[in-house]
């Protein structure tokens, strides 16, 4: 394993991406037939026109988030011509772990074939991944690493209330991964993250273990509406305070790459910041909300189709449960 500089690098470029979505793909018919044999009504045409979304993927019986994340990450360290003997630093955004503990990210380092370096869990839910981005930064940055894995992992399909028409439609089981390295040359150029307490209760699975039991309800809740207002508004001020931050405009953005939740939260944003459609990163028709692994689910998919390319500027934005927020403007 490569050790730390003792030299603090100018900066961190991402040199890699990569992604895994399991086999198991359920169309929006699949789901329909699914949830009728609950009682549940729903249809293709329902599930579109709120969502955007036409499929998920759903991971099979004793299929964790390290064992999706373990894919997703070699991708990504093949893309950035480096073997997993070179990374000194993995941290993984899920809020569906393996287990209570270890942490997810100690089962992917195990399952890498990798041993010492520091490797730990990041909860933000669906800004995870802005999260766990923004703290690989930091410490590459510091010195503290030079070649970090930062990944989203889910497994949501373990959480989901399949009589709750309103919220199993819409989310999906799927890891991105990005190898993110020191470097001389500016990558990621600015970071804003954000929370706010007051609003856990309209995305939360209000659910615990004790004394060996489940306590409350251990299944996704959620007020869509109180979400879609929240999200739009505080995905405007972040994506605005990392051009700030950079002393940048609107006009410098190629791509923004949006938490993949609802096709209109992501239409919502693009129109407050002026960016055509065009330019915004769309994958959620095919996955669904994956929740952490959302954000580089879609850079993988847009880089590896060619439409993302070297030189150009990305704005990544998740907002997720907590109610957390953020946004990572990225020099590719």
């Amino acid at each position: 394993m490569n050790q730390p500089s003792p030299t603090a690098p100018r900066y961190a470029r991402i040199t890699g991406t990569g992604s895994y979505l399991p086999p198991r793909r359920l169309s929006n018919a699949d789901m329909t037939a699914l949830l009728a044999e609950r009682g549940v009504e729903t249809s293709d045409e329902w599930i579109v026109e709120r969502t955007g979304i036409r499929a998920r993927h759903f991971a099979a019986a004793g299929v964790c988030s390290s064992d999706l994340a373990v894919h997703a990450c070699r991708h990504a360290l093949e893309a950035a011509g480096r073997s997993a003997d070179d990374v000194d630093l993995i941290i993984v955004a899920t809020s569906t772990p393996d287990m209570v503990f270890p942490s997810t990210a100690c089962f992917l380092q195990h399952k890498l074939g990798i041993s010492g370096c520091p490797a730990f869990d990041l909860q933000a839910v669906c800004a995870g991944f802005v999260y766990a981005l923004t703290v690989a930064d930091a410490m590459v940055r510091a010195g503290s690493a030079r070649c970090a894995l930062v990944v989203g992992a889910e497994v949501f399909s373990r959480i989901l209330d399949f009589n709750d028409r309103g919220t199993c439609v819409l989310f999906g089981d799927g890891a991105g991964a990005v190898v993110l390295e020191a470097s001389d040359e500016p990558g990621i150029v600015a970071t804003d993250l954000h929370a706010d307490g007051r609003h856990s209760g309209i995305l939360c699975v209000p659910g615990t273990v004790s004394g060996g039991q489940v306590l409350g309800d251990p299944l996704l809740k959620m007020d869509g509406q109180a979400v879609f207002k929240l999200a739009v508004g505080v995905l405007e001020s972040a994506a605005r305070a990392v051009l700030e931050k950079s002393g940048r405009s609107e006009a410098d953005i190629d791509w923004l790459i949006p938490h993949q939740a609802n096709i209109r939260i992501m239409q919502g944003t693009a129109r407050k910041l002026k960016l055509p459609l065009e330019r915004v990163v769309v994958t959620v028709h095919e996955h669904g909300n994956t929740s952490a692994a959302s954000v580089p689910l879609a850079l993988d998919a847009a880089v590896r189709a060619g439409r993302v390319k070297k030189g150009e500027t990305l704005l990544l934005e998740g907002v997720g449960g907590g109610f957390t927020w953020g946004a990572v403007l990225v020099d590719f």
